[in-house]
C-alpha cells in the first residue's frame, strides 16, 4: 500500500493557495499519494471565528498573505467575487453562499477522478491570481481542462451526489488529526499546519525513506 499525505484544504483560504506548489512538489519528489481533502472555509464552519470581537484575525490575514505570496513570487489578488460572501469591513458572513459549495463539490469530484491537487492548483491560481469574474464564462472550464478534467462532467456528477457528506467527513477527520485550520497536511497521523510547514513535512518524508531521488 502506498504512503499518503492528506491535504485538508479550502478554496477560500489564501494560505491553501500558497501551499499548492508545495503540494505538487511533494507528489513529484516523494513516493506518496497526495490526496485533496476539501473542507468548507472556517468562515462557514465556525462563523464566530470572524465575529466583530475577533475582527483582528481577518485584518491580520489580509495583511499577511499578500506579503507571503510576494516572498514566494506568486500573484496575490483577493478573489473577485470572493468565494465566500462576506463583508470584509465588518467580517459579517452572508447566509447566501452561491460559490463555495459549488467549488468544494467540484474539488471532491476532482479527487475522486484522481486529479484533486491539480484541480486545486489550477482553480486557486484562477481565484487568487487576478482573474476577475472567475465564475463567469469559460474560466472554470479552462482551469478544469488544465487539470485534466471536464467541467461539465464534474458538475453533472455533483448534481444530486453525496459530495457534501464527504466534505463533512473531511472536516471531522481534520479535527481528529489534531488541528482545525487549512492547509493542514497529515502524514501517518501527524498534522503539519500551514504552507510554512511543508519543508518540515518534506523532512519527515525523508526520514521515512520516501524520497524518489
Amino acid at each position: 500500500m502506498s504512503s499518503a499525505v492528506d491535504v485538508y484544504w479550502s478554496f477560500r483560504s489564501p494560505y491553501s493557495y500558497l501551499a499548492t506548489p508545495g503540494m505538487l512538489a511533494i507528489r513529484h519528489d516523494f513516493d506518496v499519494d497526495v490526496n485533496l481533502r476539501v473542507v468548507l472555509p472556517i468562515a462557514v464552519r465556525a462563523p464566530d471565528f470572524f465575529s466583530p470581537e475577533n475582527a483582528k484575525r481577518g485584518r491580520y490575514i489580509m495583511k499577511d498573505w499578500p506579503r507571503v505570496a510576494e516572498s514566494l513570487g506568486m500573484p496575490n489578488v483577493w478573489p473577485s467575487p470572493d468565494p465566500i460572501v462576506q463583508n470584509l469591513e465588518t467580517f459579517e458572513i452572508s447566509k447566501e453562499q452561491p460559490y463555495i459549495y459549488r467549488l468544494s463539490g467540484l474539488g471532491v469530484e476532482a479527487q475522486r477522478r484522481g486529479r484533486g491537487i491539480e484541480f486545486a492548483a489550477q482553480v486557486s491560481s484562477l481565484l487568487f491570481g487576478g482573474t476577475r469574474e472567475w465564475h463567469l464564462g469559460d474560466h472554470l472550464a479552462k482551469a478544469s481542462s488544465r487539470a485534466g478534467l471536464d467541467l461539465a462532467a464534474s458538475e453533472q456528477a455533483i448534481d444530486g451526489g453525496n459530495h457534501l457528506e464527504e466534505i463533512e467527513a473531511n472536516q471531522s477527520q481534520l479535527e481528529e488529526s489534531g488541528h482545525w485550520g487549512v492547509p493542514t497536511l497529515v502524514f501517518e497521523g501527524e498534522p503539519f499546519f500551514g504552507q510554512d510547514r511543508i519543508e518540515i513535512l518534506r523532512w519527515r518524508l525523508d526520514q521515512h525513506g520516501l524520497s524518489r531521488s
